[in-house]
């Protein structure tokens, strides 16, 4: 498919503790960046890095503005002497538009930008991409706070933490279009205790996903559409044993979407998905406003195995809205693994916006609950008859 010719990302990456007058300022210029658009200053870039990386207090790098700096994959990497690292960029990055010409580290282009090992870090101003790849890579890194971002139709991942411990992601928007794959808003893989809030996402692939080692994640105030939803997985592909867990999903906005809030796991794999709360969901026309799937497959031919991920101590609380499909409701688990402990509570989800009743499928689930109005009626379910 066409994409834009450019993606325009305004990052902004900001440690809780950061004051931005400390610190000595590193200016790309002085390492012998150019500025013109078409000189490759990559290793001006990663020279200014290095100094920036040394100095001990609370250093600046800087992108001065009224340029335009064309760089090829770069990797900024620590460990760092400062904990509290800005990086500002006043003018325009651009990367090369052929991905012919790209000249990547060790060969590998999986990332324009990349993060790894810069605790405390702040990402400031505008920069203007022309890029096939993932286009923000954080990794291991921790302490991290992300916020007032906007992407535009980058052709891969926008946002990709990885091996990251205490992240704040705050008023970002991601603009992608509807039959554009692999365009997930915001992916987290081995990454633990995060908020994400204020969020408006429409991409061609997950809103939010969360793959193996997502655990403590809050979510809240998310604007989904389009996109495949808030997806918990795929697990446990070629038989792996991964885990996502303590997941909090409130004040969600469905719209288009084919799914709302999802969990999905491959036949054979093993681990768990467990302790999530989806409350406060709203649907605007979504396929499947709530969906458990434990017999994902991305391919033609699938077949039947013993082994599954475990899907364990789900809530599902304050469900309304539209469903595109009849089937609002899609509870599909495993009969050697079955579903434990779903719980529902006060859900109303109609069939389009004719009002006529939905309908919903679930399948091989013990200790299964319902509280309050629940429609569509779930017939795995029993009513726990709480007061």
């Amino acid at each position: 498919m066409a994409f834009p010719r450019s993606t325009c990302l305004l990052l902004l990456l900001a440690s809780f503790l950061l004051t931005p007058l400390e610190g000595h300022t590193f200016n790309v210029m002085d390492y012998g960046a150019i500025g013109n658009g078409r000189t490759d200053d990559s290793e001006a870039f990663m020279k200014a890095w290095s100094d920036v990386c040394k100095a001990s207090a609370s250093p600046t790098f800087l992108v001065p503005g009224d340029r335009r700096f064309l760089i090829n994959p770069v990797v900024f990497e620590g460990r760092c002497r400062s904990k509290k690292i800005k990086f500002k960029v006043d003018g325009t990055i651009t990367a090369p538009s052929e991905p012919s010409k790209w000249k990547c580290i060790n060969k590998q282009c999986h990332s324009w930008i990349s993060f790894k090992h810069v605790d405390g870090l702040v990402i400031s101003d505008c920069m203007y991409s022309l890029t096939n790849l993932q286009a923000l890579v954080v990794a291991r890194s921790n302490n991290v706070q992300l916020h007032d971002l906007s992407f535009k139709d980058n052709p891969h991942m926008h946002v990709v933490f990885h091996h990251c411990d205490g992240v704040k992601i705050s008023h970002i928007s991601i603009d992608a279009p509807e039959d554009s794959p692999n365009t997930d808003g915001i992916h987290l893989k081995e990454t633990a205790s995060v908020i994400i809030e204020h969020c408006t996402i429409g991409t061609g692939d997950d809103c939010i996903s969360l793959v193996d080692g997502s655990t403590h994640i809050d979510m809240r105030h998310i604007k989904c559409g389009p996109g495949h939803g808030i997806s918990i997985g795929s697990l446990g592909k070629f038989g792996l044993s991964e885990t996502v867990e303590y997941i909090h999903v409130k004040d969600a906005q469905f719209t288009g979407t084919t799914n709302g809030v999802r969990i999905k796991t491959w036949q054979g794999g093993r681990g768990h998905a467990r302790n999530m709360i989806f409350e406060k969901i709203r649907s605007s026309d979504s396929e499947y406003p709530i969906i458990i799937d434990q017999f994902y497959c991305d391919h033609t031919e699938c077949h039947d195995k013993p082994n599954a991920v475990e899907i364990r101590n789900i809530s599902y609380i304050d469900v309304k809205g539209t469903s595109k499909k009849e089937t609002a409701v899609k509870i599909a688990c495993s009969d050697t693994v079955p579903c434990r402990d779903i719980f529902i509570q006060n859900i109303n989800l109609i069939y389009d916006q004719s009002g006529k009743q939905a309908s919903a499928y679930c399948k091989n689930v013990i200790n299964g609950y319902y509280h309050g109005v629940v429609r569509p009626n779930i017939s795995c379910l029993q009513n726990d008859k709480l007061p």
